[in-house]
Protein backbone atom coordinates (compact mmCIF):
# COMPACT_ATOMS: atom_id res chain seq x y z
CA UNK A 1 0.00 0.00 0.00
CA UNK A 2 1.57 3.42 -0.94
CA UNK A 3 0.09 6.62 0.50
CA UNK A 4 -0.97 9.85 -1.91
CA UNK A 5 -0.73 12.95 -0.03
CA UNK A 6 -2.91 15.82 -0.95
CA UNK A 7 -1.88 19.10 0.10
CA UNK A 8 -4.31 21.41 -0.31
CA UNK A 9 -6.27 19.92 3.15
CA UNK A 10 -2.97 18.63 4.48
CA UNK A 11 -5.01 14.62 3.55
CA UNK A 12 -3.72 11.31 3.01
CA UNK A 13 -5.68 9.19 0.94
CA UNK A 14 -4.88 5.32 1.68
CA UNK A 15 -5.94 2.25 -0.75
CA UNK A 16 -5.91 -1.17 -0.50
CA UNK A 17 -9.16 -3.13 -0.76
CA UNK A 18 -11.12 0.23 -0.42
CA UNK A 19 -9.87 4.10 -0.51
CA UNK A 20 -9.56 5.81 2.94
CA UNK A 21 -9.19 9.38 2.80
CA UNK A 22 -7.61 10.56 6.06
CA UNK A 23 -7.78 14.21 7.96
CA UNK A 24 -6.33 14.71 11.10
CA UNK A 25 -7.08 17.67 13.42
CA UNK A 26 -9.26 19.77 12.01
CA UNK A 27 -9.79 21.81 15.25
CA UNK A 28 -13.37 23.16 14.47
CA UNK A 29 -14.12 26.18 16.97
CA UNK A 30 -10.89 26.79 17.61
CA UNK A 31 -11.87 30.73 16.93
CA UNK A 32 -13.97 30.43 19.52
CA UNK A 33 -10.79 29.27 21.77
CA UNK A 34 -8.36 31.85 20.60
CA UNK A 35 -11.20 34.41 21.18
CA UNK A 36 -11.46 33.46 25.10
CA UNK A 37 -7.66 34.46 25.27
CA UNK A 38 -8.08 37.06 23.71
CA UNK A 39 -7.13 36.92 20.18
CA UNK A 40 -10.32 37.38 17.56
CA UNK A 41 -10.06 36.20 14.27
CA UNK A 42 -12.81 35.63 11.90
CA UNK A 43 -14.46 31.59 11.79
CA UNK A 44 -12.53 29.87 9.00
CA UNK A 45 -14.93 26.82 9.48
CA UNK A 46 -16.02 27.08 6.01
CA UNK A 47 -12.63 27.61 4.28
CA UNK A 48 -11.36 24.41 6.44
CA UNK A 49 -14.69 22.65 5.68
CA UNK A 50 -13.91 23.34 1.79
CA UNK A 51 -10.25 21.78 1.48
CA UNK A 52 -11.78 18.83 2.99
CA UNK A 53 -14.72 18.77 0.39
CA UNK A 54 -12.28 19.67 -2.29
CA UNK A 55 -10.11 16.39 -1.34
CA UNK A 56 -13.08 14.21 -1.09
CA UNK A 57 -14.57 15.20 -4.68
CA UNK A 58 -11.15 15.00 -5.71
CA UNK A 59 -10.28 11.29 -4.81
CA UNK A 60 -14.27 9.43 -4.03
CA UNK A 61 -13.15 7.54 -1.50
CA UNK A 62 -15.19 4.96 0.36
CA UNK A 63 -14.46 6.14 4.14
CA UNK A 64 -13.61 9.39 5.22
CA UNK A 65 -11.60 8.91 8.65
CA UNK A 66 -11.33 11.98 11.01
CA UNK A 67 -8.44 11.05 13.01
CA UNK A 68 -9.32 12.99 16.36
CA UNK A 69 -9.47 16.69 17.38
CA UNK A 70 -12.67 17.22 14.77
CA UNK A 71 -13.15 19.81 17.74
CA UNK A 72 -11.52 22.03 19.70
CA UNK A 73 -12.71 23.26 22.76
CA UNK A 74 -12.17 20.96 26.03
CA UNK A 75 -13.31 20.01 28.26
CA UNK A 76 -16.56 21.12 27.11
CA UNK A 77 -18.65 22.58 23.92
CA UNK A 78 -18.13 25.57 22.26
CA UNK A 79 -21.20 27.55 21.05
CA UNK A 80 -19.36 28.33 17.97
CA UNK A 81 -19.04 24.07 17.83
CA UNK A 82 -22.72 23.63 18.31
CA UNK A 83 -23.69 25.97 15.64
CA UNK A 84 -20.97 25.04 12.85
CA UNK A 85 -20.31 21.26 13.29
CA UNK A 86 -23.77 19.36 12.55
CA UNK A 87 -24.01 21.21 9.31
CA UNK A 88 -19.82 20.09 8.73
CA UNK A 89 -20.49 16.60 9.43
CA UNK A 90 -23.45 16.09 7.46
CA UNK A 91 -22.14 17.79 4.51
CA UNK A 92 -19.39 15.39 4.84
CA UNK A 93 -21.81 12.61 4.82
CA UNK A 94 -23.49 13.54 2.17
CA UNK A 95 -20.18 12.90 0.11
CA UNK A 96 -18.71 9.33 1.83
CA UNK A 97 -19.74 7.76 5.02
CA UNK A 98 -17.60 9.14 7.82
CA UNK A 99 -15.61 7.30 10.84
CA UNK A 100 -14.35 9.54 13.65
CA UNK A 101 -10.96 8.40 15.94
CA UNK A 102 -11.55 10.54 19.17
CA UNK A 103 -8.77 12.89 20.21
CA UNK A 104 -7.91 14.31 23.56
CA UNK A 105 -10.36 17.75 22.08
CA UNK A 106 -13.29 15.87 21.09
CA UNK A 107 -15.18 15.23 24.91
CA UNK A 108 -18.66 15.04 23.46
CA UNK A 109 -17.95 14.34 19.97
CA UNK A 110 -20.44 11.64 20.00
CA UNK A 111 -23.75 13.81 20.29
CA UNK A 112 -22.85 15.06 16.74
CA UNK A 113 -22.29 11.81 15.55
CA UNK A 114 -24.26 8.48 14.11
CA UNK A 115 -23.93 5.42 15.87
CA UNK A 116 -21.31 3.40 13.92
CA UNK A 117 -18.98 7.00 13.38
CA UNK A 118 -17.63 6.60 16.40
CA UNK A 119 -13.56 4.60 16.92
CA UNK A 120 -12.58 3.36 20.06
CA UNK A 121 -10.12 5.65 21.62
CA UNK A 122 -7.45 3.54 21.25
CA UNK A 123 -7.66 3.06 17.37
CA UNK A 124 -9.19 0.38 15.11
CA UNK A 125 -8.37 -1.55 12.25
CA UNK A 126 -9.49 -0.33 8.59
CA UNK A 127 -8.62 -2.10 5.24
CA UNK A 128 -5.82 -3.26 7.19
CA UNK A 129 -4.48 -0.08 8.93
CA UNK A 130 -4.38 0.93 12.16
CA UNK A 131 -5.97 4.67 13.08
CA UNK A 132 -6.10 6.24 15.94
CA UNK A 133 -5.59 9.80 17.31
CA UNK A 134 -2.22 8.99 18.99
CA UNK A 135 -2.55 10.44 22.27
CA UNK A 136 -3.43 7.24 23.89
CA UNK A 137 -1.80 3.66 23.14
CA UNK A 138 -2.92 2.00 20.45
CA UNK A 139 -5.11 -1.34 21.33
CA UNK A 140 -3.55 -4.70 21.42
CA UNK A 141 -5.40 -5.88 18.06
CA UNK A 142 -3.55 -3.21 16.41
CA UNK A 143 -0.03 -4.24 16.93
CA UNK A 144 1.88 -5.32 13.81
CA UNK A 145 0.08 -3.05 11.57
CA UNK A 146 0.70 0.52 10.14
CA UNK A 147 -0.36 2.87 12.22
CA UNK A 148 -1.47 5.99 10.85
CA UNK A 149 -1.93 9.28 13.60
CA UNK A 150 -2.87 12.53 14.13
CA UNK A 151 -2.27 14.74 17.68
CA UNK A 152 1.57 15.45 16.53
CA UNK A 153 1.06 18.19 14.87
CA UNK A 154 4.56 17.85 12.94
CA UNK A 155 6.43 20.84 11.15
CA UNK A 156 9.64 20.79 9.18
CA UNK A 157 11.40 23.95 9.42
CA UNK A 158 12.66 25.30 5.44
CA UNK A 159 15.97 26.66 5.59
CA UNK A 160 17.81 28.71 2.90
CA UNK A 161 21.24 27.83 1.14
CA UNK A 162 23.11 29.17 4.04
CA UNK A 163 20.85 27.80 6.59
CA UNK A 164 18.65 30.17 7.65
CA UNK A 165 15.18 29.23 8.65
CA UNK A 166 12.76 30.51 6.71
CA UNK A 167 9.55 29.28 7.28
CA UNK A 168 7.67 26.25 9.13
CA UNK A 169 5.56 24.03 6.93
CA UNK A 170 3.08 20.62 7.79
CA UNK A 171 4.78 17.52 7.33
CA UNK A 172 4.31 13.81 7.61
CA UNK A 173 6.81 11.71 9.57
CA UNK A 174 7.17 7.90 9.77
CA UNK A 175 8.57 6.27 11.90
CA UNK A 176 9.33 2.47 13.18
CA UNK A 177 11.23 1.28 16.02
CA UNK A 178 13.70 -1.22 16.36
CA UNK A 179 14.00 -4.68 17.83
CA UNK A 180 15.64 -3.40 20.94
CA UNK A 181 13.28 -1.10 21.80
CA UNK A 182 10.86 -1.75 24.22
CA UNK A 183 8.05 -0.71 22.15
CA UNK A 184 9.74 -2.98 19.69
CA UNK A 185 8.21 -3.22 15.75
CA UNK A 186 5.73 -0.29 16.16
CA UNK A 187 5.51 1.70 12.51
CA UNK A 188 3.74 4.55 12.65
CA UNK A 189 2.67 7.29 9.83
CA UNK A 190 1.82 11.06 11.54
CA UNK A 191 -0.42 12.97 9.53
CA UNK A 192 0.10 16.86 9.88
CA UNK A 193 -2.66 19.11 11.61
CA UNK A 194 -5.70 20.44 8.84
CA UNK A 195 -6.17 23.54 11.19
CA UNK A 196 -4.27 26.36 10.13
CA UNK A 197 -3.95 27.81 13.48
CA UNK A 198 -3.16 24.74 15.38
CA UNK A 199 0.41 25.14 14.62
CA UNK A 200 3.37 22.44 14.98
CA UNK A 201 5.99 21.04 16.55
CA UNK A 202 9.37 21.05 15.08
CA UNK A 203 10.25 17.43 13.64
CA UNK A 204 13.68 17.69 15.48
CA UNK A 205 11.59 18.09 19.05
CA UNK A 206 8.64 15.91 18.48
CA UNK A 207 10.57 12.80 20.40
CA UNK A 208 11.05 15.02 23.57
CA UNK A 209 7.50 16.39 23.35
CA UNK A 210 5.43 14.29 25.64
CA UNK A 211 2.43 14.65 22.91
CA UNK A 212 1.07 11.38 23.64
CA UNK A 213 3.27 7.73 24.28
CA UNK A 214 3.78 7.27 20.43
CA UNK A 215 6.14 10.79 20.25
CA UNK A 216 8.53 8.72 22.57
CA UNK A 217 8.88 5.96 20.10
CA UNK A 218 10.35 8.28 17.04
CA UNK A 219 13.37 6.93 15.64
CA UNK A 220 15.23 9.84 16.27
CA UNK A 221 18.10 8.87 13.50
CA UNK A 222 15.77 7.33 10.87
CA UNK A 223 12.57 8.68 11.15
CA UNK A 224 11.68 10.05 7.39
CA UNK A 225 10.41 13.19 6.72
CA UNK A 226 7.59 14.67 3.83
CA UNK A 227 6.43 17.98 3.17
CA UNK A 228 2.74 17.65 2.54
CA UNK A 229 2.72 17.70 -0.89
CA UNK A 230 4.88 14.97 -1.37
CA UNK A 231 8.77 16.15 -1.19
CA UNK A 232 10.74 14.04 0.39
CA UNK A 233 13.09 15.70 2.82
CA UNK A 234 14.99 12.70 4.73
CA UNK A 235 16.26 11.10 7.94
CA UNK A 236 16.08 13.12 11.03
CA UNK A 237 19.57 12.62 11.06
CA UNK A 238 20.10 14.55 8.07
CA UNK A 239 17.84 17.54 9.07
CA UNK A 240 20.45 17.65 12.09
CA UNK A 241 23.32 17.49 9.82
CA UNK A 242 22.15 20.01 7.63
CA UNK A 243 20.91 22.91 10.50
CA UNK A 244 24.24 21.75 12.67
CA UNK A 245 21.89 21.04 15.37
Amino acid sequence: MRPSFLPDCPALLMENEIRVLVVADLHFGIESGLARAGVHVQSRSREREGRVIASLVRTKPDLLVLLGDVKHSVPLTSRQEYDELPGILDRFRAIAPIRVAPGNHDGGIARFLREDELLPAQGALIDGIGYLHGHTWPAEELSGHLLVIGHLHPAVSLCDEVGCSLRAEPAYLYSSTGEETPEKGLRFLVVPAACEFSGGVDVLELEKSGLGPLSRCIDRENAEVWLRDGTYIGRLSEIREQRGA
